[in-house]
């Protein structure tokens, strides 16, 4: 099993928006690639920046480069993200998952 991480940060007056935007995007996309086994949506807000961490779990590489495409240490953007984001993270990190919970 693969994990993937992405990071990202907006402005904690879009949080909410931001949350709402990644549902019908990126959080929908996940579901419905094959191979995947979940996703775990985080957030934290301090101060006036609100950092939300992505978390998707997947079965094989074939699965992540299903989703992300050839480079999958590449992030996957969507059109409107440049409207919440601070900045683009220029990569992903993945993990091995050696103890998956039961």
């Amino acid at each position: 099993m693969i994990a993937r991480i992405w990071r990202g940060r907006t402005p904690a007056a879009k949080a909410d928006a931001y949350h709402a935007y990644l549902k019908a995007t990126g959080l929908k996309e996940y579901a419905e690639t094959p191979g995947n086994l979940g996703v775990y949506a985080l957030r934290r807000i301090e101060g006036d920046v609100a950092e939300f961490l992505l978390l998707t779990l997947w079965e094989s590489w074939e699965a992540v480069r299903a989703f992300a495409g050839d480079d999958p240490e590449r992030p996957v953007y969507y059109p409107e993200d440049d409207e919440y984001l601070l900045e683009r993270e220029p990569t992903v990190s993945h993990f091995e998952v050696l103890e998956p919970s039961p």
